[in-house]
C-alpha cells in the first residue's frame, strides 16, 4: 500500500494482531518513526494461520494473509479472488488445495495493493488467467515507494501481471456460474474492482469496504472520501437483504455491516469537511476529535482515529 503523509502524520508501525478479524499486525499513530513496516506486515504474514469461513454456492473466504481471499470451487478447477502476501503461500496452498481437488484457473485481483496481489507470484505458475482492471496492470508494473515506510515495491514479474483487462465492465463465466466485475472510478485506489456471484448473492468488495475498522484511502493512485462513499453507495444498490458483503479487511459482513460503514464514512467526512470550512488546520480539527463516536468501532485497527482524519482531510 502507498501512504504519504501531509504532516508526518504517518510514522510508526507496531504489532498488534494479524490479518484476520484484526486484519493489520500494526498500527499507525503519530508519535515516533518506525521504517520498514512491511517487513513487519510480511513477518507477521508468515507465521499467520489462515482461517476459512465458508460462504454458499461453493465459495469460502480465507483470510490470514494480507487482504481476504476468496475462492470459488469448482469441479475442474478453482477461481481466487486476490492472492494475499507470498510469504503465506504454503499455508494458502494447503487451505485451498483442502477445498477440493483442481487447480487455480483464473486469479482476480479487487485492486494493485501488495497485500492483495503479492500472491499472484505463486499462482500463476499452477496456469492461472490473472484478471484485472487496467490500472492495476499500471501501477503492478512499475515501482511503488511507500515514503512513511521507507519501502520500495519493485514491479510484479511480467507472468505475476493481468493479462485480462476489466474498464469499466466484465461479466465471465466459470464452471456454470456467473462472474461478474465493475469499476466505478476511483475510490480505494483508482484500480478498484468489485466482484460479484450472483448466483450465490456474495458480493466481494475488496478494499472499498473495510468491516468493523476505518479504511485506508489511496490518495497517491486516485482514491477519496467522496469517491469511497459513491462505492459504497454503489454496493449498498447491489446488496439486498441476505447478500454476504466479503470486505478487503475484516470478517464476512452484509448490507447491515455495509451501511453502518456508509454511514460512518458520511458522518467523518461531513464532520470534518465543517471544520476545514471554518479554517481549522489539521492539528487543529484532529485534536476536534472528528471520528469520537465511531471510535469505538472502527478505530482498533490499523488505521487509528488521527490517521483516519488526516486521510478525509487530504480528500476534501
Amino acid at each position: 500500500m502507498h501512504i504519504t503523509s501531509t504532516s508526518g502524520l504517518i510514522r510508526k508501525a507496531c504489532l498488534i494482531g494479524v490479518f484476520a478479524t484484526t486484519p493489520w499486525p500494526f498500527a499507525l499513530d503519530a508519535h515516533a518513526q518506525t521504517p520498514n513496516a512491511v517487513l513487519a506486515i510480511n513477518e507477521a504474514a508468515a507465521k499467520s494461520d489462515i482461517t476459512v469461513t465458508p460462504l454458499r454456492g461453493g465459495l469460502s473466504m480465507l483470510a490470514g494473509s494480507g487482504g481476504n481471499i476468496i475462492v470459488l470451487n469448482g469441479k475442474n478447477g478453482k477461481l481466487v479472488v486476490d492472492s494475499g502476501i507470498a510469504v503465506s503461500q504454503a499455508r494458502v496452498e494447503q487451505a485451498i488445495a483442502k477445498l477440493g481437488p483442481g487447480k487455480i484457473k483464473i486469479l482476480i485481483n479487487t485492486h494493485y495493493h501488495w497485500d492483495h496481489t503479492d500472491g499472484n507470484r505463486w499462482m500463476y505458475k499452477s496456469g492461472a488467467t490473472i484478471i484485472a482492471h487496467e490500472n492495476s496492470l499500471k501501477r503492478d508494473s512499475v515501482a511503488v515507494t511507500v515514503d512513511d515506510w521507507h519501502y520500495t515495491f519493485q514491479p510484479l514479474p511480467p507472468a505475476a501481471r493481468p493479462t485480462v483487462l476489466v474498464k469499466n465492465e466484465k461479466t465471465i463465466t466459470f464452471e456454470g456460474a456467473k462472474v461478474m466485475m465493475k469499476h466505478f472510478d476511483g475510490g480505494h485506489t483508482d484500480s478498484d474492482i468489485w466482484v460479484y456471484f450472483p448466483d450465490a448473492d456474495v458480493l466481494a468488495l475488496g478494499d472499498a469496504f473495510w468491516n468493523g475498522m476505518y479504511p485506508y484511502i489511496d490518495h497517491t493512485h486516485g482514491g477519496g472520501i467522496q469517491q469511497a462513499i459513491l462505492w459504497t453507495d454503489k454496493a449498498l444498490e447491489k446488496a439486498g437483504p441476505n447478500t454476504i458483503v466479503v470486505p478487503g479487511h475484516g470478517v464476512v459482513g452484509d448490507r447491515a455491516a455495509l451501511m453502518e460503514f456508509r454511514t460512518m464514512l458520511v458522518q467523518v467526512r461531513d464532520k470534518v469537511d465543517s471544520l476545514k470550512k471554518q479554517g481549522k488546520s489539521l492539528d487543529e480539527i484532529i485534536a476536534a476529535k472528528p471520528t469520537a463516536a465511531f471510535d469505538a468501532r472502527f478505530g482498533g485497527s490499523v488505521i487509528v482515529p488521527d490517521v483516519f482524519t488526516r486521510l478525509v482531510y487530504v480528500g476534501l
